[in-house]
């Protein structure tokens, strides 16, 4: 699998990355481990996690796998800190909080370090030097080699990643930004995605096949055995079921008959080469999931077909996006 710098730093990653969401709940343990060695056997590095996916537990289940079947040293581990599973807070971007569970997450990884760590929200009731501060603090101990953010907006990235500039050699670069992006989903491009580009910060989209949906699964129904089916998950996937996106989908199936490939393909493929992108970040349910997922390494989209796709599911920007005077 090819590799790209994650952002402007010297960390190297797969170009797709492996996510860790489902793992403990929805996937068990045998299909977690076989979704690890088909993606190390395929040239995979960047392995994305996070303290509260299954209360910790997915945290766990890596640390057991890359243990037991996998290399440390060959796999680029990301991890997640700042949400909270509280009935009145969601995100807690305190020192205190962020490097407790940092400590925590390493001993559940069983590693002394993790590649890359990344706050998983904007706290608004913490000042952001001090949630900054945790991430250079983390660093400068040696338990995090690298440092980003996730679903930040636009303005709050653009600051976070000028004060990490700000001071060279005091306070670390931003290397990264996980967001949700793809052809269903491409709100991140009105400020977020030029912000990132600007700052040299490389994106991790989430959910690029549309939480599923991409992949024209729900075309005629929604699979008993689908995420949309699912008791927990079936309000993530509805937004994605409307007829806007709809109207995508089948722009993407077309593609796919016209290219003989799948629509999981095109669409990940689209997502993969955008500018700004340095590795999506796959969610896959089953191995078999993941390696129709893999499978995309060989394809690149011809120019006519990515410009068709980029029409159809073009996001409406106006003021202030473009310039004023032509509005």
């Amino acid at each position: 699998m090819e590799q790209r710098h994650l952002g402007r730093t010297g960390l190297r990653v797969s170009r797709l990355g492996l996510g860790t969401l489902t793992w403990t709940r929805d996937t068990d343990e045998q299909e977690a481990a076989d979704q690890l060695k088909a993606f190390w056997e395929a040239g995979g590095s960047l392995v994305d996690t996070a303290d509260i996916y299954a209360d910790g537990g997915a945290e766990y289940l890596l640390g057991r796998l890359t243990e037991e079947l996998v290399p440390r040293e060959d796999l680029v581990i990301a991890t997640k800190a700042g949400s909270v599973l509280e009935a009145d807070r969601r995100v807690d971007g305190s020192r205190r909080h962020l490097l407790g569970a940092l400590d925590a997450s390493l001993e559940r990884l069983g590693t002394d370090y993790v590649d890359l760590w990344q706050l998983h929200a904007f706290d608004p009731h913490t000042p952001l030097e001090e949630t900054l501060q945790a991430l250079d603090l983390a660093v400068a101990s040696g338990r995090a080699r690298y440092v980003g953010l996730s679903n930040f907006s636009g303005w709050q990235l653009a600051k976070a990643g000028t004060w990490q500039l700000a001071a060279p050699g005091a306070r670390n670069r931003l290397a990264s930004a996980q967001m949700e992006y793809s052809l269903l989903q491409r709100g991140i491009e009105r400020e977020l995605l030029p912000a990132a580009l600007d700052l040299g910060i490389g994106l991790l989209p989430s959910s690029p096949l549309g939480r599923g949906v991409l992949t024209g699964k729900y075309r005629h129904g929604t699979p008993a055995d689908s995420r949309g089916a699912s008791d927990h998950l079936a309000a993530f996937v509805a937004p994605y079921l409307d007829e806007t996106a709809s109207r995508v989908v089948e722009a993407v199936t077309t593609a796919a008959d016209g290219l003989a490939v799948t629509p999981l393909q095109v669409a990940l493929a689209w997502v993969r080469d955008r500018p700004g992108v340095t590795a999506p970040v796959l969610g896959a349910r089953t191995a078999q999931q993941l390696r129709a997922a893999l499978s995309v390494e060989t394809l690149s989209l011809p120019d006519e077909i990515r410009r068709a796709l980029d029409d159809v599911s073009a996001p409406v920007h106006h003021y202030p996006d473009h310039d004023w005077s032509t509005l």
